[in-house]
Formats: structure tokens, sequence, C-alpha cells
């Protein structure tokens, strides 16, 4: 009988060390690659997969995980809703945002909602695997940030991208200056059109502007974006 009870006690360690993982990510072949990755290590268990936002928060609903790693550039995928809808119905959830995207606006709101960690993609396999094994100590809340170095060149104001706008939101910036809908520059850049709309927003609010039309004619003045035909291109692809 006591074997039985050692047993049981060993059992239930186990299943205490055990770290149920959700993967959302609308890429299918580094969606699978990070699984495959996740399950070579002891006491990882990846539960569901999901490829657009609307299934993360289904999958998350359906299946409990302990993390869920969270791309936030999916479709059907507004990144502060994807995540308010999840914690709202398990606040335990530990969600992950791995990412390339990782704007000083973006992490900050992210973070504030909830989130417990903010992975740019470019991060090495053991970051990305003590993150998700970490665990709340004390009561306290534990955080992880890891995001480009340019990135961290924008937060600390040291030069970097031009006048602090991100190389993608310039290609956007750019694209909206030719009169291109959110719909369109989602399609000439491979992102969807929620993505398109945050990006805008960010560009807005570093350049003080209220509308597309008052972005663009700012970056001009600024000498971020090349005025509208002088290549023949997007407005984005001049001076950086």
């Amino acid at each position: 009988m006591s074997e039985d009870l050692a047993q049981a006690g060993v059992t239930a360690l186990a299943d205490q060390d055990r770290v149920r993982i959700l993967v959302a990510d609308d890429h299918t072949l580094l969606r699978g690659a990070l699984c495959d990755l996740l399950e070579t290590e002891p006491g990882f268990e990846v539960v569901a997969q999901a490829g657009t936002g609307t299934e993360a928060i289904r999958m998350a609903g359906q299946h409990r995980p302990d993390v869920v790693l969270l791309d936030i550039e999916m479709p059907e995928n507004d990144p502060p809703v994807t995540v308010r809808r999840i914690l709202d119905r398990d606040p335990q959830i530990r969600i992950i945002v791995l990412s390339m995207d990782d704007g000083q606006r973006l992490v900050q709101e992210l973070l504030s909602l909830g989130v417990r960690g903010y992975l740019h993609k470019s991060v090495s396999r053991e970051t990305l695997i003590s993150t998700i094994r970490q665990r709340e100590e004390s009561g306290r809340r534990t955080v992880t940030v890891s995001v480009s170095p340019e990135s961290l060149r924008r937060a600390t104001g040291e030069a970097g991208e031009a006048g602090g706008l991100s190389s993608r939101e310039v290609e956007v910036l750019g694209w909206a200056a030719q009169a291109l809908s959110n719909r369109q520059i989602a399609g000439r850049l491979g992102i969807t059109e929620g993505t398109v709309k945050r990006h805008l927003r960010n560009i807005f609010g570093k350049l003080d502007a209220v509308s597309r039309i008052d972005a663009v004619n700012k970056a001009v003045e600024r000498e971020l974006i090349e005025p509208v035909g002088h290549r023949g291109g997007p407005a984005g692809y001049g001076r950086r």
C-alpha cells in the first residue's frame, strides 16, 4: 500500500511539473517546427495548435493550457482583443508573445494587459524554453521581455530606424502615401489588415499626426519617406 502511495506521489509531482502548451501561429511549417522542438523538451506537451486569433481563443478555452505561445500577426487577430479574451476565460493562462513585431508601444500595451512574456522570434532556444518553464514565485508576477537590438535602440533613444519609425512602419506609411487602402497594404506586405491598422496607430502617435495625410506630410517634411512619385515606387522605400 505504501508503494502505491509513493507511486501516486511521483505521478502527481510529474503532472505538476508538466507544462501544457498551445501554439498559435499562422505559418504552418514554422508552427510545426516549433511544436516538434517543444515536444523534445522533458515535461512539455503541446495540447493544441491554432492558425488564427479566433482559433487561439477557442482552443485556449477548450484545452485550458498552462502556456499560450502567441504570434500576433495572424488572420482574425487583434492582439489586445485576443489577449483579453483568453485571459477573461482563464486568468491563470500564461501568454507568451513570440513575434517579429516588437515595437515599443505594442510591447507595453500587451504587457499591461497581462502577457507574461514578449519574445522576438530571433531569441535562442534556451531563452524560449526557460521563459516557458518560468513559474510564479511567492505570488510575484514574473515577466520576460526579449526584443530585437533595433527595438532596444529605439526604446533608449539611440540612433536606429528613421525618426523612431520601424522599417515596417516606414513601408506601411510609404504605401499609405500611394493612397492604398489598409486591405491593399496588407496584401502587398503579406500581413493582416488589423496589423496594418496597428502600425498606422503607432505611426500617428510617433509623428503626432491626426490622419494618414497628416502622417505622410510630416514624414515627407522630416525626410522619413520620399515624396509620392519620386522614384515611381512606394514612398516608404526612400531614405532611412
